[in-house]
């Protein structure tokens, strides 16, 4: 085995922008392309948009504007501005920034001083400008490179600062921003910033009562008691049940959602339970308590430590270093204001003690059939191959910071499945294969979820059962045939989620595969091409040299074509709920009984199968639209 020479010439310093670009993930987690709400380009905003908000708490500045026009975002807000002499400095010097003085940022977001270095390093173009009394200083650079440092001059602007950033296409490939996502990052800085305005392409965002605002929002139909709305010195907290399965939490620290939840959201979960046990005082499972529960609980924290740079699990043991610990700042809250309100509100109580009574008996009808459930579903993993595991699986996936990048593709047929297999990234990507067509589970009990083996095996792959803590893959993705079979069996997984575990798709982690329905190719190019729009225009570029190929099926795409569709070019659609219709509704409307509306409804979007076929006779698609509205969508269809 011949050595390597290892001298001075292979030791290599990075300077911060280079560092920056050579791992990204460091910084704004994973680049991605727009479709989930944690995609770098969503990150770069909110590094941006947390100045304004540490502005706004410090008390300067209760106005925020912010346009983004295709990949252009110009944030303005109208703090005190950046002290003009430290203007560059604070954009391109890393461990610089006010927020190192505790007396100036108390309670700040960011506190690593890497926030717009970051968007500075990863966008192609960034301007910086400050307004100071009068007077403004304005800059411009490139990939973190400094292109104009411009004079001083006059200025009749107020006092604020102006941030205008491209996001590099070298990094992030082929992105988009999406409304739904910065809105609800919009919203959330509303609902725990009373007073701020913020101001988006036109609309307003603004909130008059905190966390009870959001919760309002986030409720499917109507909750089984009025809200719970808690107030105190650096904690907030509002919470109710509802009648569904799961625990749905939205936890903040100094203003930042923390997705994957940390010490503060952990703490509550077990205040809630206890405070609500004392004042029954009965002996009841936490998770009896929590079964249903909807909440959400901010606080404040000096100096917070998080577990990533992209701030999304708290890791803070103490709500100051060497101060009163979270989990006792939490818990006193609550023993004292939760306890108040629960004696001076019976009929509340009276519907809390009716639910918990009810997931009790639920659970105990279950405990037989969960144990012969998790028995099958051990077996099945380990002869049946059901699940082809991602290799941080099968080593220590719960200390593995790579779990947040890992994937699961949902497939029909062991064509599809044995595609994917073959193309996959094995280190995070893991294939589950369907046998036949899912149970529509709507309207039915989590007992058919141990009763029925491939709801059973889904929900033992994901490790779900007792919560979404144990989730093993951050994105869930229905990868099925582009024809109406398949948009069948997407529905009938969507209905199966939705159903039983609605907090997985709150949380923004299931997904629907996209992939090509043509392929148009000469001996020089090839296009892979996702609409009829796309196959006409690449048929145009290559002229009548194009061969072109119909896509029926995953299974006939070969793995090496697959590679491209499930890499670095995956392209995704979130499964999203909205405000606008409770998730019951929705599941009623699409997979209850046949109605002539949902009929008019698929025969009007029955995108997937006009583009493979493009003029279908209209008797035909209205045979499909009604067997896809009795959920009767067979294999020949």
């Amino acid at each position: 085995m011949s050595e390597t020479n290892y001298s001075e010439e292979h030791i290599r310093s990075l300077d911060w922008k280079e560092h920056i670009r050579l791992r990204p993930g460091m910084y704004i987690g994973k680049l991605g392309d727009g479709s989930s709400f944690d995609d770098g380009i969503y990150i770069l905003l909110k590094e941006v948009l947390d100045n304004c908000i540490d502005e706004y708490v410090m008390g300067h500045g209760k106005r925020v504007e912010i346009k983004i026009e295709g990949a252009r975002v110009e944030v303005r807000d109208y703090g005190r501005g950046v002290p003009l002499g430290k203007v560059i400095d604070v954009v391109s010097k890393i461990n610089t920034g006010a927020k190192y003085d505790s007396k100036a940022f108390k309670k700040s977001v960011g506190l690593n001083g890497v926030g717009t270095k970051a968007v500075n390093a990863l966008s192609s173009y960034f301007k910086i400008e400050s307004v100071r009394e009068g007077q403004l200083k304005r800059a411009e650079f490139d990939r973190g490179v400094l292109r104009k440092d411009l004079k001083l001059e006059k200025s009749d602007e107020p006092n604020g600062t102006r941030v205008i950033f491209e996001p590099d296409e070298q990094m992030f490939r082929s992105f988009q921003y999406r409304d739904q996502h910065i809105e609800r990052l919009l919203w959330n800085y509303c609902y725990l910033n009373t007073g701020l305005t913020i101001h988006y392409n036109g609309q307003k965002f603004q909130s008059k009562n905190g966390l009870l605002d959001l919760l309002t929002t986030k409720m499917d139909g109507e909750p089984l008691y009025p809200i719970i709305h808690l107030v105190g010195d650096d904690i907030e907290v509002a919470m109710t049940h509802a009648n569904h399965y799961g625990e749905e939490y939205y936890s903040f620290v100094n203003g930042q959602h923390t997705t994957q939840g940390g010490t503060h959201q952990g703490a509550f979960r077990e205040a809630v339970a206890k405070v609500i046990k004392d004042y029954f005082k009965k002996d009841w499972e936490a998770g009896d308590v929590r079964t249903g529960i909807v909440a959400a609980v901010s606080v404040k924290v000096i100096e917070p430590v998080f577990e990533s740079q992209t701030k999304t699990k708290l890791g803070s043991l103490e709500i100051e270093p060497g101060g009163q610990s979270m989990r006792s700042f939490v818990g006193d809250f609550l023993a004292t204001k939760l306890d108040n309100f629960l004696h001076k509100n019976p009929e509340t109580t009276n519907a809390l003690q009716s639910k918990i009574l009810e997931s009790e008996r639920e659970r105990k009808e279950l405990s037989g059939i969960r144990k012969l459930a998790r028995e099958r579903a051990k077996k099945a993993s380990l002869h049946n191959k059901k699940l082809r595991d991602c290799r941080i699986h099968l080593s220590d996936p719960k200390n593995d910071p790579r779990k947040m990048e890992s994937t699961l593709f949902i497939t029909e047929g062991d064509s599809a499945s044995g595609s994917i297999t073959k193309s996959r990234d094995v280190n995070l990507q893991a294939v589950f294969s369907l046998k036949g067509k899912p149970l529509n589970s709507h309207g039915l009990t989590k007992k058919v979820v141990y009763e029925n083996e491939e709801f059973n095996l889904i929900q033992a792959a994901l490790d779900i059962e007792d919560g979404m803590d144990g989730l093993r893959y951050n994105r869930i993705v229905i990868a099925t045939d582009a024809d109406v079979d398949g948009m069948h069996i997407r529905l009938l997984l969507m209905t199966f989620f939705l159903q039983f575990f609605p907090d997985l798709v709150k949380n923004d982690h299931l997904y629907i595969l996209q992939t090509p329905l043509f392929r148009v190719r000469n001996k020089k190019e090839t296009f892979y091409c996702y609409s009829e729009e796309e196959r006409q225009r690449a048929v145009h570029k290559l002229g009548k040299s194009a061969e072109i190929t119909r896509f029926k099926g995953l299974g006939e795409i070969s793995p090496d074509e697959f590679k491209h569709f499930i890499g670095q070019d995956i392209r995704l659609e979130p499964v999203m709920i909205t405000k606008d219709v409770p998730v019951h509704d929705l599941l009623d409307f699409y997979m209850g009984k046949n109605t002539p509306d949902r009929q008019d409804f698929i025969i009007t979007n029955l995108k997937v199968e006009k583009d493979l076929v493009h003029e279908k006779p209209e008797p035909l698609v209205k045979s499909i639209a009604r067997k896809l509205a009795e959920n009767e969508v067979e294999a020949e269809v």
